[in-house]
């Protein structure tokens, strides 16, 4: 009889076990992002009212099985949560949520992390914010960050401020999904004419040095772009705007994923003709193509090629007389500047297992800036001694133009003791440069107005410059307490420039040939201190520097002995949510201290030479006010208080030790009240300020620049997929300078936008995926 029992009983086992799996169904679904259609990677999907749930995977899709599921709830952070009734195979949207912008963070370990766990000032402006501000420039997004202000110099040329005085210097690193825009010893401040800003989705702002991580000039701050990947389900976008200074604009977006393979095309077109400014024309073209690949569960590769093409009038600043008197005329009729750069990149990512990660960038760039530059137009005839032709003018064309070839390596390993991360890369960037100028002579008016050029074979610099910067970085995390978090960095790197002159050298051509290399060890440490989740405290030290530039090194008849200016960091700060969640707090103070900057010393002789010679203070304090006493209104304040002084610096034997910086405002602040009404979904409305305080507007301290107070308004509409919005900048018509500067030239003011209106119609499709 044993047997038979032992036989009825596998029987019945295998009849339970049947009835078990069929009684149990397999959930499954995808969870995109509700802005950008972008797969949402662990988020977390529980049954309701249970534990079982499961987290989605790379491409944002989760599988959970259980018996029965009436609903289930959906968590991210940074987005709002959702509990609905579960019908099965659905794609589901997650919001972010207006008190937890910028939770998720980049920027501050090259990885994804939450704010909480990062020891700096950082912001994000997420693709929310952005899309309800739609701007046609992107100050008009980035200067909505407390200790930020982006100039708008014209036709998306610009200079920025952050933690430093309104300038032009090299002291901010531009990057695009982590990658810096350009090399080292090549800094542009125009360098944001080569993003595509359709392809961007949000915006990281490290304010402080950045080096550890990501090396020269990351003293003020790194501004991180980073772009859309491809749309989980096909979409599609076109939108037109347009503006009464003769500004339009065309955008365009396409993306999809067909199993393993993603792929996404953006771009713009945008133009300007008969603006407010006399020769102030523009247009320009961005392109972006994108495709990823998705091998397995372990291993993707991300493939992007950008192109930028831009041309603009150079029309230059106003003089003090025709500010006051809101005179636009331009004596200038053909200078220009004329931008190319192409970027391609490709980055493989394999994951080892859940605690272990390497990822692998290969990019290339090639970028010219050619001009016929209006700041190196000077007249022949000198007005003190009498002498020259008052009908010519010289100048020059040129062109600076570079190609990269760089690598990046970087692993990630986690470990369960203590909660210890480990990041270590190492990096490689050879750039072969190069910059030539030819003489023009250039005819002018009765009237001073420069009316045409000649064309010459007189070459005043022709020469190229090897660049390559070969670095290595580390940083460790760990968790010693429960809610401290502390966070170690170190970054080597060495940069070899050689220079080949075609030319002899001369104060025009440069200087003889030349080979120069110079060293940097950049450390950060620091850590963070979590409060219920609630709060948070945070603390760091850090370094950072910047490498003499190649204009700084070649442009005399000898080379000067140069090192990199380094700058020292001090900061503390917090941030809270209070009033159950309705309230969110942030601030940071520092101390930055600038060493052995860079600076044009007047010898004995008469001459000049650069030299480190120079140091400065800043400090101050950056403040963020979050609001929603209502769930339809959302109301930031954003502000900073900065003093930046001249410690020791004499400039062309002139002393400006402990005054003041020019243009450096001790107050600058941005205000912004959303209105969403709950009742007509869609529709937004919303005023914003921005305000900057008084500054000197020469290192002496001699005259001031009153500042300025601007409002805007924005309001919009969607509606099943179509989309109409109406920008009204500068609503009060304040005639302003963005900023305003006296040399022993005169005085210059770059004009700000009289009051404008841009209006603008979009529509948007969304295809099933399949």
């Amino acid at each position: 009889m044993k047997p038979l029992h032992n036989l009825i009983a596998v029987m019945f086992m295998v009849v339970i076990s049947s009835y078990t799996a069929y009684a149990q169904q397999t959930i499954s679904g995808k969870v995109i992002d509700d802005q950008t259609k972008e797969p949402l990677t662990g988020v977390s999907v529980v049954i309701t009212g249970t534990q079982t749930g499961a987290t989605t995977d790379l491409n944002g899709i989760f599988e959970i099985k259980a018996a029965k599921a009436d609903s289930i709830t959906v968590s991210y952070i940074g987005y709002q949560g959702q509990t609905f009734a579960w019908k099965g195979g659905t794609i589901i949207s997650l919001k972010p949520s207006v008190m937890q912008l910028g939770q998720v963070i980049v920027s501050a370990s090259r990885e994804v992390q939450e704010r909480k766990d990062a020891p700096i000032a950082i912001a994000t402006l997420t693709p929310a914010v952005i899309n309800d501000a739609k701007p046609n420039s992107l100050e008009q997004v980035l200067n909505k960050v407390s200790g930020v202000y982006m100039m708008n110099l014209g036709n998306e040329q610009h200079a920025m401020s952050i933690r430093q005085p309104l300038g032009y210097k090299s002291l901010f690193l531009y990057l695009e999904d982590g990658i810096p825009i350009r090399t080292a010893g090549l800094f542009n401040h125009n360098a944001l004419i080569e993003i595509n800003m359709a392809t961007v989705k949000n915006i990281e702002i490290i304010k402080g040095p950045a080096s550890s991580l990501y090396g020269q000039e990351a003293i003020g701050g790194a501004v991180n772009f980073i772009t859309f990947g491809p749309s989980a389900v096909p979409t599609a976008k076109v939108a037109v705007q347009a503006n009464n200074l003769g500004f339009k604009r065309t955008d365009f977006q396409a993306s999809t994923t067909m199993k393993k393979l993603g792929v996404s095309v953006a771009g713009y077109y945008a133009k300007r003709k008969n603006g407010l400014m006399e020769h102030s024309d523009f247009d320009k073209l961005g392109l972006t193509l994108r495709a990823d690949y998705h091998f397995s569960d372990k291993t993707d590769l991300s493939n992007s090629v950008s192109f930028i093409d831009y041309y603009s009038d150079m029309t230059g600043s106003l003089d003090s007389n025709k500010f006051a008197e809101h005179n636009y005329t331009n004596l200038h009729t053909f200078t220009y500047r004329d931008v190319s750069a192409l970027r391609a990149r490709s980055t493989l990512t394999q994951r080892w297992n859940p605690k272990s990660k390497t990822t692998f960038t290969a990019l290339f760039r090639d970028n010219s800036i050619k001009q016929n530059p209006s700041y190196f137009v000077s007249d022949d005839y000198k007005p003190w001694n009498g002498t020259g032709d008052p009908l010519l003018a010289h100048g020059q064309i040129n062109d600076a133009y570079f190609q990269s070839y760089a690598g990046v390596i970087q692993h990630r390993q986690s470990f369960d003791w203590k909660n210890v991360v480990a990041i270590i890369g190492v990096s490689e960037d050879f750039s072969p440069s190069g910059y030539y100028a030819k003489y023009i002579p250039i005819a002018k008016s009765p009237k001073g107005k420069y009316i045409s050029y000649e064309t010459t074979d007189s070459l005043l610099s022709d020469y190229t410059v090897d660049v390559l910067n070969s670095a290595a970085y580390a940083q460790l995390e760990l968790s010693p307490l429960e809610h401290l978090r502390v966070v170690a960095a170190v970054r080597y790197d060495n940069f070899v420039y050689d220079l080949d002159n075609a030319l002899d050298p001369s104060a025009y051509s440069g200087s003889p040939d030349s080979r120069n290399s110079f060293n940097a060890l950049s450390p950060k440490l620091g850590f963070t201190y979590d409060i219920k989740g609630k709060s948070g405290v945070y603390a760091n030290y850090s370094q950072g520097f910047v490498p003499p530039q190649i204009t700084e090194l070649y442009k005399g008849v000898k080379v000067p002995v140069l090192k990199p200016s380094t700058f020292y960091n001090y900061e503390i700060g917090g941030w809270a949510k209070l009033v159950k969640d309705k309230l969110y707090l942030d601030a940071s103070i520092y101390r930055l201290d600038g060493t052995d900057e860079i600076i044009s010393v007047r010898l004995d002789d008469g001459t000049y030479e650069n030299r480190n010679a120079g140091q400065t203070k800043h400090q101050g304090v950056e403040y963020g006010v979050t609001v929603t006493p209502r769930k339809d209104i959302y109301v930031r304040i954003s502000g900073t208080n900065a003093i930046h002084r001249f410690v020791d610096f004499v400039e062309q034997g002139k002393d400006y030790s402990w005054n003041d910086m020019a243009n450096a405002p001790g107050f600058i602040a941005n205000a912004e009240v959303m209105y969403k009404p709950l009742r007509l979904k869609g529709f937004r409305i919303g005023v914003e300020m921005q305000h900057m305080n008084s500054y000197y507007m020469d290192p002496a301290n001699t005259v001031e620049y009153d500042g300025f107070t601007v409002f805007n308004l924005r309001t919009g509409y969607e509606w099943k997929g179509l989309g109409c919005w109406i920008n009204w900048l500068n609503v009060a018509d304040k005639h302003y300078a963005v900023v305003a500067s006296k040399s022993q030239w005169g005085y210059s003011y770059t004009l700000g936008d009289p009051s404008n209106v841009n209006i603008g119609l979009s529509y948007a499709f969304q295809g099933k995926n399949k």
